[in-house]
């Protein structure tokens, strides 16, 4: 098993124990770059950290998270995700999206994902 095979179940299993903000200090590259379809690119850690901590102080509760699908390649982790929680504002949110994430030196240093926007 490859180390960035092990490096991608221990962040998964970090999402599921609900400890997203010690996923980002963890695993995540000082100069980080993650793109997603609703905000664009957010570059480096410190802001990737704030947005994260906007996301999670959003959410009432969490419900669900599964990766049923993952694959690892030479410096490449892909994997898909199910999200389910409950915002502060008691909407019922739902989210299925792909995950590229791009790994030097045992950290994600690119991450984009991918999901329906509509």
């Amino acid at each position: 098993m490859s180390d960035n095979n092990v490096r991608i179940h221990e962040l998964l299993d970090y999402v599921r124990q609900g400890r997203i903000m010690d996923a980002m200090k963890e695993f995540y590259h000082d100069d980080i770059v993650m793109t997603e379809p609703a905000y664009g690119d957010t570059v480096g850690l410190a802001a990737n950290l704030d947005r994260e901590q906007k996301f999670v102080d959003s959410v009432k509760a969490f419900k669900k998270f599964e990766a049923p699908a993952i694959t690892v390649g030479n410096g490449v982790a892909i994997y898909e995700n199910v999200m389910d929680w409950t915002d502060v504002n008691d909407n019922d949110i739902h989210v299925e999206q792909v995950a590229v994430q791009k790994w030097k030196d045992g950290k994600i240093v690119h991450e984009r994902f991918y999901y329906a926007t509509s």
